[in-house]
């Protein structure tokens, strides 16, 4: 499933639920931070290297090695 893929009346991003009363959606920002999250101002190219950018970031992060080995300690998950 890819967000990125559907059509824009599709979107379940660009508009709140119609009725909603959750102060969560009361504003514009709300819907705005969730578009910018899907990066769709930019190409697939473009998307792709800033995922690997991301991935990448994250592997050598000190707080990524120590959260990997709290879950390990307490789950048992490497």
């Amino acid at each position: 499933w890819s967000p990125r893929a559907r059509p824009p009346h599709a979107d379940p991003c660009s508009s709140p639920p119609a009725g909603s009363q959750l102060p969560c959606f009361h504003g514009s920002s709300t819907i705005r931070n969730l578009k910018e999250r899907f990066h769709m101002n930019m190409t697939e190219e473009q998307l792709q290297l800033l995922i690997e950018q991301l991935v990448d970031g994250s592997m050598r992060s000190i707080t990524t090695k120590l959260y990997d080995g709290f879950q390990y300690l307490t789950n048992g998950i490497m």
